[in-house]
Order: structure tokens, then sequence, then C-alpha cells
């Protein structure tokens, strides 16, 4: 492996959110890219992964730190690079070859030329005879192709891929993640590295070279650990299964940096899940004996292990369960949650949110403490937008209101947008 083509140091990102204050997505990043590596970088909704791509393609400036290109400042540098996105980003009225022409067009490559690099990169990524079709015409898997064509036509030093195949379905992104892995093993691709952004552990363990985890509000590196998996890898493999836990595992550890009480500057990020949900999942666990292999319970539910993830994060918070080596393992709290009628649940429930989620405290604590015992629920979103974007501020209060609601902490108005006790006393 040889030097560092792109690095970033002390990278920050922040945005302002009124009355001279501002959100950091992004704090003290510091990456470094070398040349052979296929890097992921992955973490859960809110990590601010595709923000710190953009930043790192250049297509936003940094609050704080620099990206470097070859030791040089990417605003000063003339980076080879190249990206794809998620949704395609296709021109409708073009062909799928006028597509691709495009990047090299810029460039002022000879129109001929063009058209030959063209056909020779579509035909590279599987997309021979289709030249003259237009993108409506095409699946959403020959549609990334063209994408991925229009990407390695410029002949990049670097590729950057943002969550390319998230909108494709199951078989599809199966098939294009094994067809990319071959053209890199097999340096079929005029590119040197890749930075991919995903949320899918799997996808990064049978991808990469390294993957870089990362945390969220704000988002900061909590992990950089290399894949030292042999290709082509097989998903069922021992050392497959391994790798994916132990990312599970650092992605499930709250972050230390990020602590659960309010007077220490942060809440929770909440998962955005339901009780019943919740309720589901420990229940499954129970019926298991209490302990189950995470990736094994994700197969088993025919479930991808990100979509299970914000429910055994919730119940990590609510003290319901906890993660070790990658395994979910209810608590004392947790079977006795299992086992509950619904009355005894929604009593567990109550005691866990209110003794454990910063948020349902804080709102129980000022519904408390007001005479008419009710506070408009834009009171709690002012509060959050000092600590998420205003977007994730109502998603959180959204989910406290629907934990508080389910366990009788207190209630909500809808027509009044107020929250409020039922029982003052």
């Amino acid at each position: 492996m040889s030097g560092i083509i792109l690095e970033t140091r002390e990278l920050t990102k922040s945005y302002p959110v009124g009355k001279g204050r501002s959100l950091s997505v992004l704090e003290d990043i510091n990456i470094q890219v070398r040349e052979g590596e296929f890097v992921s970088i992955l973490g859960p909704s809110g990590a601010g992964k595709s923000t710190l791509l953009r930043l790192m393609v250049g297509l936003t400036t940094p609050s704080k730190g620099q990206v470097l290109y070859h030791g040089v400042p990417l605003p000063e540098a003339n980076p080879k690079i190249a990206m794809v996105f998620q949704s395609f980003a296709l021109f409708p009225w073009l062909s799928v070859v006028e597509n691709v022409e495009l990047g090299l067009k810029a460039l002022g490559v000879p129109d001929d030329v063009a058209k030959a690099k063209a056909v020779a990169m579509l035909d590279l990524v599987g997309l021979d005879g289709f030249e003259e079709a237009y993108p409506r015409e095409l699946s959403g898997g020959m549609r990334q192709r063209v994408g991925i064509a229009r990407a390695l036509v410029v002949e990049p030093e670097i590729l950057f891929m943002d969550e390319p195949f998230s909108a494709l379905d199951i078989l599809t992104a199966d098939n294009l993640r094994g067809e990319l892995v071959d053209l890199w093993i097999q340096k079929k691709m005029p590119i040197k590295s890749i930075l991919f952004v995903t949320h899918n552990i799997e996808e990064a363990v049978f991808l990469s070279d390294r993957a870089i985890i990362m945390g969220h509000n704000p988002g900061r590196i909590k992990a950089d650990i290399p894949i030292e998996l042999p290709h082509i890898r097989n998903k069922n493999a021992r050392d497959f299964k391994f790798a994916v836990d132990r990312i599970f595992t650092i992605l499930s550890k709250p972050a230390e940096e990020i602590p659960f009480l309010l007077e220490k500057g942060r809440y929770q990020f909440l998962p955005h899940t339901k009780v019943g949900a919740i309720a589901g999942l420990t229940e499954l666990v129970h019926d298991h004996g209490g302990k189950v292999d995470i990736s094994a319970l994700a197969s088993e539910l025919s479930m991808e292990i990100d979509d299970i993830f914000p429910l055994i994060e919730a119940s990590v918070f609510l003290d319901f369960g906890e993660i070790r080596e990658g395994d979910y393992l209810l608590t004392e709290r947790g079977k006795a949650f299992s086992e509950a009628d619904t009355l005894k649940k929604e009593e567990i429930f109550r005691d866990a949110a209110v003794n454990n989620i910063q948020l349902i405290k804080q709102i129980l604590q000022v519904l408390q403490s007001t005479s008419k015992h009710r506070m408009p629920e834009a009171f709690f979103t002012e509060i959050l937008e000092n600590h998420f974007t205003p977007d994730e501020a109502w998603n959180q209060l959204e989910t406290a209101i629907d934990w508080g609601r389910y366990a009788e902490i207190f209630a909500y108005d809808y027509d009044a947008g107020e929250l409020y006790l039922e029982k003052p006393e």
C-alpha cells in the first residue's frame, strides 16, 4: 500500500440555528485514505456520513479544519475525484451514453474520444447495447450502473460512493456489490482508492479493507478498524460474522463523549421506534432463552442488521437489554417486561423511561412544576434544537411523546400541540 492520497485534519462542520447559536454536525474528524484502500464510513442516521463525504469531495466547505489532497489543501488542489450518488442523478433527456460523456466533455475531451471512452466504460459495467437508451427505460440497478460508469470514465484517483445501493431491491444491490468488488480486486477500474458511505454493516464488511465507524450528535469517529478478510467474502463464514458483530458492538456502545444528562450538555439520541416493536424484541429474545446472536437474529427475521439496530439501541437505553461481543442479552428488567401482562408492562416501561431517558424525565419535571401542568411542544423543540437539527428535534420529541403516552407518564393534545399531565398529583 502506498502513500496518503486524501486526508482530513480536525474537520468540523456546524450550522447556525439562530440567536447566535450553532449546531455541530461533525467534530474533529481525522481520516487518511491511502492508495489501494477501499474504505467504508458507517454509522447511524444523524452521524453526518454524507456531510463528511461532501466535505472531502469539496462540494461544501468545513467550518474548521482542512481536507488535503496529496498534502495540498483541497481549494488549492486539482483533485481527480468523482462521486456516485444514492439517487442516480441522471439527466432524463439525455441518452445513457450522453449521460456518461458529460464529465469528459466538461474536461474538454473531443466528442469522438469522449464517446469511445463512454461506450467502453458502459461495456465494463455491463451495459453494452444500452448506449442509446434513456434513463426512464432502465431499471434502478441499470441506472446506478450508468452513474458508476459516468464517475469512472473521467479516470478519477478516488471514487466516492454515497450509499449507492440503498435505493435498490436486495437482490439487485447484492449483484451490484459483487460486481463492484470484482472490478476492484481485478483492478479493472481506473481508480486508486474508494471511499464508500453506508449504514449497512454487512455491506461494509463485504466490500472494505477498513471501516471507519462514527457516532452521532455530533458526528465523531468512534473507531477505525481493518477488515482483514480475503476476497471474495462469504457472508456465512465465521470470520465474516465475527467482523459484523465487532462493528455492531462498537456502534452500539454509547460514546463516552455523549453523556446522558442534560446538565452535561447532551441528550440521548433516541431511536425512532415504537414501544410495541421494543416489546416484540424483548419477547422474542426471551423465547430464545434471554440471549441471541444479533446477526443470527437478523437473519432469522429476514431483516438487515441495521433494521434491527434501533430496536436494540432503544432497549439498551431503557435497561431492558445489553450488548456483549455481538450478542444481545436481556437484563432482569427486560425479562420482567417481556413476561408481564399489558398493565404491568406499562408500569415497568414507565419506571424505565423516567429513570433512564433524560428527555422524558425532563418533560415530566417541567409539567409537574407548572401550575396548569401543560406546556406547548414548542417549548421542548426549541431546547432540543440546541442539540439537534430542527427536523431531528421534532423526531426526538415525537418519540418521547410516543413512549410517554404509552406509559401514561404524560399525555399529548394534538389539536393544541401541548403536552400535559392527566393526573397532576
